[in-house]
Parts: C-alpha cells; structure tokens; sequence
C-alpha cells in the first residue's frame, strides 16, 4: 500500500485544515485552480470527513487524501467517504493493517532510523517525515539518506515558502506538505482571494 506510485509525479501538496464544511468547495476549487490537483485534509476537525467527502464528489479528478490518520477507524471512515490516499504521523501495527485491509495507498510517519527500517520492512519507501523542522529538517535528511538510500520522504511541519525549495533540492524527498498554502485563519476566514495567493506563489517553486 505504499503510496509512491501514486504521489509520484506530486511535488507540493497543500495540507489544509478545515473548521466549516461550506469552506470545502471553494477551497478545493481554488486550490485546483491554482494548479494543486492532489489535497491532503487533515482529521483534525468534526467536519473533516464531510469535507473529504464533499471535496472528492466535486472533483473526482482531483486526488483529495486524508491526513493526521490515527486509528485503524479512522481509516477506514477515510476510505468510505471517497480519499485516494492516507496519511499519519506516526506508523502502528493497526494502521498497517487496515491500509492493506482497505487497499488504500498510506504514508506512515517516521523520524528515527528504526522507525524507518520498520516501515521498509513492511514494504513502505514513501514515508511522512514529521514534524519536519522540529525534528531536524533538511539536515536530518540529508544525514539519514547516506545510510537509508531506498527511503523517499514526505516531509511536512513547519516548512515555509521560503524553506520549501531546499526541501525539495534532496534526492531523498519525493514531496513536500505545504500547511502554508492554505493557513487555518484564511480558511476560517474564508479568504480564498488570499489563499489563491499563496497557492499560485507556492506552484512557481516548482516550476
């Protein structure tokens, strides 16, 4: 179930938290809009799953993925309303389970060496590496690639527009999670003006 396949042609994906389900369509549309066709929407809310759900029925072209997994139900209330893809912090043996069980792609997270090779040995090479700065950011990639060569990451947490193109210069870094794209308070806001912004400035990294 490792997601690479399917990410792969993915350099930046806007990880967004929403509050308000009526916020979701517009927001997807303005990201879309922008030249973001992958979304990853984060379980952090009450109405997340409507907004994945919503989201993937509005744009069944666009790759709409759910974030911050962190149970086997979660996982699969991902699944039923219509994500492409999954995302967790961290890795357990329940959450490997159930990506198989529910032939969903997953990116599980890991920091550690061990927690790396853990994965690989499950047949994960796309791996969330969060929290990113906190955790050591590009240094810390650079330093685990010598050693860990196979693995490609997933880094999010932290990064900025201005962090961004470091990130995405490591061999090592298949795509990076952009929360910046898409801040919590112009969501709320409903301020799409601003994140279509932020989200056409964030495609001309990559371009």
């Amino acid at each position: 179930m490792d997601a690479t396949n399917l990410l792969k042609n993915v350099e930046i994906v806007p990880v967004v938290v929403i509050d308000d389900p009526k916020s979701a369509l517009p927001l997807a549309e303005t990201l879309i809009q922008a030249g973001f066709s992958t979304i990853e929407v984060t379980l952090r809310t009450p109405h997340a799953l409507v907004a994945i759900e919503n989201s993937a029925k509005a744009f069944p072209d666009a790759c709409i993925g759910a974030g911050s997994v962190r149970s086997a139900l979660q996982f699969a209330q991902a699944r039923d309303a219509g994500a492409r893809f999954a995302v967790s912090p961290g890795a357990s043996d329940s959450l490997l389970d159930a990506a198989a069980k529910h032939n969903l792609p997953f990116v599980p997270g890991a920091v550690t060496a061990s927690e790396i090779i853990r994965l690989q040995d499950c047949g994960y090479s796309l791996i969330k590496f969060f929290p990113a700065e906190l955790a050591g950011g590009v240094n810390m990639l650079k330093a685990i690639g010598a050693p860990l060569p196979e693995a490609r990451f997933f880094p999010t947490g932290g990064i900025s527009p201005d962090l961004a193109p470091e990130y995405l210069k490591l061999p090592n870094v298949a795509c990076l999670g952009g929360s910046w794209i898409a801040p919590v308070g112009l969501v709320s806001a409903r301020d799409f003006k601003s994140i279509s912004k932020l989200a056409k400035n964030a495609r001309l990294l990559v371009t």
